[in-house]
């Protein structure tokens, strides 16, 4: 049979050749069944994953206060989980344009779901931060390959919602991890509250394998060391996808640097918060679970970068609300500051599969790498600011990420990509 005229369904392993019934009805297309069960499982993978990712973000409070750690090095316990995700993507994604997407995501859900139940038992600081770790680089399997399938699978026109619906599975991910984490540890520790995320994930993976759709559109390609290099080569050198890589990684480091630390500003006076309220606060994700598909649909009567723009510039304005005292303004802050956070994201994360001609996988994990990266670096980084110079100095440095998002996007814009 002619490969132009078969399609290959990767599943469980196993490598088939089926015939296609005609290009156009190949590719999934909104209002199928397929196109449901695609987006119900990327959602759940999306939402799990970014629960998993930061449960610990909410309750970090709590953690410098049981093991006698600073801010920083509290917020270790997240960006060492970023970081080896970041560091995995670099594996993995090679990896799944060679063995296949499903299974590697399969797989990578499983394992973070049982090292985040074991980082509930560890006593010691040091046993969670490398339980941390393995939950990290365990999700680069699922972080690296969710945005190929879609590019792969889904009608070119629908990319871009698909894609948005993708990270607004994330979003509310980000929310439910860190809420349900910041109440139950308020009424029953934090152990219990990092293990219910731990159970929960499992759940969502074998709900995702079971309702995913085969890939049909994947090509194995070689893993050898020689033509992974000349791809990395030849994505660095494209004129846009540099810039979409330092996107991510300016907008991630932003994002997660006002919620490492929002926590602590609210848990003292004169707001006295407690950790279930500072959790409750995480209901902000909500926006972004509705402003990542609208930015999605805007692209295709605006296009990618002046959507990108604007959504930064929301970010910019959210950060210096939060500058008053009254949280009847920091409240409406961070929700503009998250909607155009998972708004922006949208965009960039879908502009890399129209953009990347070859190496889908590796292309896309090399964005993640380093939006993973910049929330690890940045993350880290503000609680020098937070301890020196409180909420004025991490405000500062988010603006300076952000000024710098602004001229990467312009730089996209001016140069019609």
């Amino acid at each position: 049979m002619n490969r132009s005229s078969a399609a290959v369904i990767v599943e469980d392993g196993v490598d088939r050749t089926e015939p296609l019934s005609s290009p156009a009805t190949d590719y999934i297309q909104r209002g199928t069944p397929q196109f449901m069960r695609v987006t119900l499982a990327l959602f759940s993978a999306g939402l799990a994953t970014f629960a998993l990712l930061y449960c610990v973000q909410p309750i970090l409070p709590v953690l410098s206060q049981q093991f006698a750690i600073s801010p920083a090095a509290s917020s270790v316990s997240l960006s060492i989980a970023t970081a080896m995700l970041a560091l995995g993507l670099l594996i993995v994604g090679p990896l799944s344009d060679a063995v296949g997407r499903k299974s590697v995501m399969v797989t990578a859900l499983m394992l973070a779901g049982i090292f985040t139940l074991l980082s509930a038992t560890m006593s010691s600081w040091h046993g969670i931060l490398i339980m941390r770790a393995l939950t990290g680089l365990a999700l680069s399997g699922v972080a690296a390959v969710g945005m190929t399938y879609l590019s792969e699978e889904m009608h070119p026109g629908m990319v871009a919602l698909a894609m948005g619906l993708y990270i607004s599975g994330n979003s509310i991910g980000g929310m439910s991890g860190r809420l349900v984490s910041g109440v139950i540890t308020d009424f029953s520790g934090w152990r219990v509250a990092v293990a219910t995320i731990g159970c929960f994930a499992l759940a969502s993976a074998v709900m995702f394998w079971k309702i995913l759709p085969a890939s049909r559109h994947f090509r194995p390609a070689s893993l050898r060391p020689c033509k992974l290099l000349i791809n990395f080569r030849l994505l660095w050198r494209d004129a846009g996808l540099p810039l979409l890589f330092l996107q991510g990684f300016l907008l991630m480091g932003a994002f997660v640097t006002l919620f490492n630390y929002i926590g602590y500003r609210l848990l003292a006076a004169p707001w006295s918060m407690s950790q279930a309220t500072v959790g409750l606060l995480s209901l902000v994700y909500l926006t972004g679970s509705w402003s990542s598909p609208k930015a999605g649909a805007m692209t295709a009567r605006f296009g990618r970068a002046p959507v990108m723009l604007f959504s930064t510039a929301l970010m910019l304005s959210g950060l210096l609300i939060t500058l008053f005292n009254s949280l009847w303004l920091i409240l409406p802050g961070m929700m503009l500051f998250t909607a155009g956070f998972f708004a922006a994201h949208a965009v960039a994360s879908g502009w890399i599969g129209p953009r990347t001609r070859r190496a889908k996988g590796q292309a896309s994990a090399l964005y993640l790498f380093c939006y993973y990266l910049g929330s690890s670096v940045a993350g880290t980084l503000g609680g020098v600011f937070w301890r020196h110079y409180g909420w004025y100095g991490i405000s500062a440095f988010i603006t300076l990420l952000l000024l710098a998002a602004l001229l990467v996007g312009n730089r996209l814009f001016v140069k019609r990509l």
